[in-house]
């Protein structure tokens, strides 16, 4: 994987000196909902790191959401992550994504829109599934580790 940045750490645990900037996928948004202790400790104990979501994946959860209730418990559990809107970069950068990887690694929009906005916010990718942007090699990884 030359260039690629590709970081595996516990961030529950972690220690750091700045203040980062984290776009978090959406499995560990679901894994947030359904209580997974570490995912939370990430939310409440990691106040100094910006964490914010494409709004792809606020799509991705609300279609998901069983009915309109589930919709707005998604809203409120999610209204102090900056949500990252698609712009004419952004998009540019995912068509890029998709022309270049969508055949040889069965790249989907969903993911090169969030791929792209972790490359234009120069933001880190917090993922359980490596597996679905390691070959993006300007994308920075953090495989996120459950303390389960």
């Amino acid at each position: 994987m030359e260039g690629q940045k590709y970081y595996k750490r516990d961030l529950a645990k972690k220690s750091m000196d700045e203040k980062l900037n984290y776009i978090l996928d959406t499995c560990i948004l679901i894994d947030y909902l359904r209580g997974e202790p570490s995912v939370y400790d990430l939310f409440v104990k990691d106040e100094e790191n910006r964490l914010s979501m494409s709004t792809i994946t606020m799509m991705e959860l609300v279609l998901g959401a069983l009915n309109k209730r589930e919709v707005n418990y998604i809203q409120k559990a999610f209204n102090k992550i900056d949500i990252i809107y698609i712009d004419e970069d952004i998009s540019k950068t995912a068509e890029s994504l998709i022309i270049k990887y969508s055949k040889s690694h069965n790249l989907q929009i969903d993911d090169a829109l969030i791929a792209a906005t972790s490359i234009k916010t120069n933001a880190k990718l917090i993922t359980y599934n490596i597996s679905d942007f390691k070959y993006i090699p300007d994308v920075q990884l953090y495989q996120f580790i459950t303390t389960n």
